[in-house]
């Protein structure tokens, strides 16, 4: 038998939670439907910070591999990134055209096992698109145009070197950066709400909406 300590909670968005990620082993941000994103600690049952900037519910807020910026993206059709440090955005990210449903850092950067790359966010739309961004810069570096529906998962290879996208249109895109096309493509029998590699980075899983989940082998 198990025993388990529960430490108090933290009383902090207004409307429903969308999202939680944690930033280090004591410290995690939220986002909400009521546009606001809020970091916590354990122990304080108040946000020791606030983001405010959104302009429609934050569907997800994950930390750089570092745990130094934060980013958001929300139904406003914008993705955002934040420093703890300043109480305002760092970078505004406005060229999607509709609700951006997710987000994901790039395993690269100082402090990651590929030092010598950028980092990069990427963020999935409704728009059916995926873009690449300069976190420095906050520009798009790239625009993955090749769904035809919303695109609702994403996953960086661990080197950096490919992004896998899952989209309601069935279909699983595998994308090389470097040129920024697709290189491979699974097609289901149901839209993908979630795609993911393995450590290694020669296999993907991926969940359908026809309950079922599929395991890929990723060959170049």
């Amino acid at each position: 038998m198990h025993e388990y300590e529960y430490d108090t909670g933290c009383n902090c968005n207004i409307g429903p939670t969308l999202d939680v990620d944690w930033r280090n082993n004591v410290s995690f941000a939220t986002s909400s439907t009521d546009t606001m994103i809020y970091l916590s600690k354990i122990g304080e049952t108040r946000p020791v910070k606030t983001f405010a900037g959104h302009q429609g519910e934050v569907n997800c807020v994950k930390w750089d591999p570092t745990g130094t910026l934060l980013a958001s993206c929300s139904d406003d059709s914008t993705a955002k990134m934040w420093n703890v440090k300043q109480h305002s955005f760092v970078h505004d990210l406005r060229d999607h055209s509709k609700e951006i449903y997710t987000i994901r850092w790039s395993p690269t950067g100082p402090g990651t096992n590929n030092p010598n790359k950028p980092l990069t966010l990427a963020s999935a739309s409704f728009d059916s698109t995926v873009k690449i961004w300069d976190a420095e810069l906050g520009k798009m570096l790239c625009n993955l145009n090749g769904h035809r529906d919303a695109v609702y998962s994403l996953a960086f290879s661990p080197n950096g070197e490919y992004i896998v996208s899952g989209s309601v249109d069935k279909s699983i895109h595998i994308w090389s950066l470097k040129e920024g096309k697709i290189v491979k493509t699974y097609t289901g029998a149901g839209g993908i709400f979630e795609v993911c590699w393995n450590k290694e980075g020669n296999k993907l899983a991926a969940c359908f909406a026809d309950n079922s989940v599929s395991v890929l082998d990723f060959r170049m």
